[in-house]
């Protein structure tokens, strides 16, 4: 059996790659007030700051920054994906082994974790996430996708508006040097 380390660093800010079992769902998306709600109740148990994220139909990218005296972001991810799959009627397909452990078929058991190790880093990521709607074809801009914190970002002054629009001088998106 594999020995799956997380690396955990209290206070540190981690980029996320979540995925549903069925990646051809869009359940995500289809629940997203679901979703919505089981992250809000885990910030208020355990929380964290949302620097980025972007919810596409099947998967998600977040890059969240812990408290400082905390490192445990499993315990985060356990408590968001049973909070969601809790409010989610069942019916999908269940393997064998996810039956006798009693777990749902809606997540991969796994995620990507990636520890942030500087600014230029962190930038990298936040333009990932914020570009993903793009490079899978959602949207032709990622101001045009409305489950991003890609218009928080741009309020914040982040971001402009017109962000990897062609022609606008940032065609080297997530290379920042």
């Amino acid at each position: 059996m594999p020995d799956y380390r997380r690396h955990r660093v209290a206070g540190a800010s981690y980029f996320f790659t979540v995925n549903l079992l069925d990646r051809r769902s869009s359940l995500l998306v289809d629940k997203i007030d679901v979703l919505r709600a089981a992250v809000a109740r885990v910030r208020e148990l355990m929380p964290f700051h949302i620097d980025g994220w972007c919810v596409l139909p099947d998967h998600m990218h977040c890059l969240w920054t812990l408290p400082a005296h905390d490192g445990d972001f499993p315990k985060r991810w356990q408590a968001i994906k049973t909070g969601f799959s809790r409010r989610i009627d069942p019916g999908e397909p269940i393997s064998m082994s996810r039956s006798i452990r009693g777990e749902r078929g809606i997540w991969q058991r796994r995620y990507w974790e990636h520890t942030i190790r500087d600014e230029r880093d962190y930038a990298a990521h936040l333009d990932y996430i914020h570009f993903n709607p793009v490079k899978h074809g959602y949207a032709a801009l990622p101001s045009e996708w409305k489950f991003s914190s890609f218009h928080r970002a741009v309020s914040q002054g982040l971001y402009p508006a017109t962000w990897a629009e062609p022609d606008n001088g940032t065609e080297t998106w997530g290379e920042r040097r």
